[in-house]
């Protein structure tokens, strides 16, 4: 057994689809956020690293150059031949439509690469810009709208400085969808002031308001954070191991089986980690999640209570997912 046979993963899709594997390439476009720049505040989101992250520390290479680093890394992993480029650092959506389509057909113009994934907030999908990549799905290319939600209570995005509301998240994914536009939501697990029933709560808002992909996170204590301040006076205290992997587990079980799962878990490198350690052990975690899965008798889409309902057994579900 493996993870894909409880979780509806991106990546199984994909293989599905293409009849081959398809990885994505992250790249770095150098953009900045409205909540670094002085236009809703400064300094951003107080778990988000300022000093590793920051755009200005150093010209990024062209994407070109960094699909082709990206190549050359995965050739010696998996040999994947087929790409999809994954704008991830900050936000990819805030600049000129112009600019932003310049840098899009940049990716595109590479012959490996069949889509686009772009990670943004969501106060920055202005409609020119939705249009743009439903042009380009349009084309036959594969694209993803990758939003960082990260919870769906205010009075917590407000504690984090993000700058945003989960008003403005739900008009993007009314937009894109009306366009569309599939949507991959992020959720990190464990912010301050929340735990199992603030993570539920925040996946049942979005599944409602539809969402075709998810990405968990734990939230970790990274170097040069605000967040990094509050943990060291005692302020903040990380989720453990085992806790995250049974939160993880509940929302995957409540996950309707459509839903792709881009990602299960985040890590940090062991040089910037603060805490909590284990954050920094990706496939640990992913085989906790798996193994808990596995001892529940479950999988995404089927709930613990149904199981204890009696609605569904194990041996049925064996069946389903060998």
């Amino acid at each position: 057994m493996a993870l894909s046979d409880y979780v509806s993963t991106f990546g199984q899709d994909l293989l599905g689809r293409y009849d081959e594997r398809v990885h994505k390439l992250a790249i770095n476009a150098g953009m900045t956020c409205p909540n670094r720049d002085g236009s809703k505040g400064n300094g951003g989101c107080t778990f988000c690293n300022n000093v590793s992250f920051s755009p200005n520390a150093k010209k990024e290479p062209l994407v070109s150059e960094q699909i082709e680093a990206g190549r050359q890394v995965i050739a010696k992993r998996t040999r994947a031949k087929k790409f999809i480029a994954y704008f991830q650092a900050y936000t990819n959506t805030y600049a000129d439509v112009e600019y932003l389509s310049e840098l899009y057909q940049q990716a595109l113009a590479e012959p490996d690469v069949v889509g686009l994934s772009i990670g943004t907030r969501p106060d920055c999908v202005p409609d020119e810009v939705l249009d743009l990549l439903a042009g380009f799905q349009a084309d036959g290319y594969e694209v993803w709208l990758e939003l960082g939600l990260q919870s769906v209570f205010d009075d917590t995005l407000e504690r984090v400085n993000r700058g945003h509301g989960l008003a403005e998240y739900r008009q993007a994914v009314r937009a894109a969808r009306l366009r569309g536009l599939p949507v991959c939501t992020h959720l990190i697990v464990g912010m301050p002031g929340e735990g199992r029933d603030e993570a539920l709560a925040s996946l049942e808002q979005v599944v409602e308001l539809g969402v075709d992909g998810l990405k968990l996170h734990p939230l970790h204590v990274v170097k040069g954070t605000a967040l990094a301040n509050e943990w060291r006076r005692g302020e903040y205290t990380p989720m453990g191991f085992y806790e995250y992997i049974n939160i993880a587990a509940d929302m995957i079980e409540r996950t309707p089986p459509e839903v792709l799962y881009h990602r299960i878990t985040g890590t940090a490198a062991e040089g910037i980690l603060l805490a909590p350690d284990w954050c920094s052990k990706k496939w640990m975690v992913l085989n906790g999640i798996e193994l808990e899965l596995q001892r529940r008798g479950t999988r995404q889409g089927v709930t613990r209570e149904s199981l204890l309902a009696g609605k569904v057994v194990a041996s049925d579900l064996c069946q389903s997912t060998g």
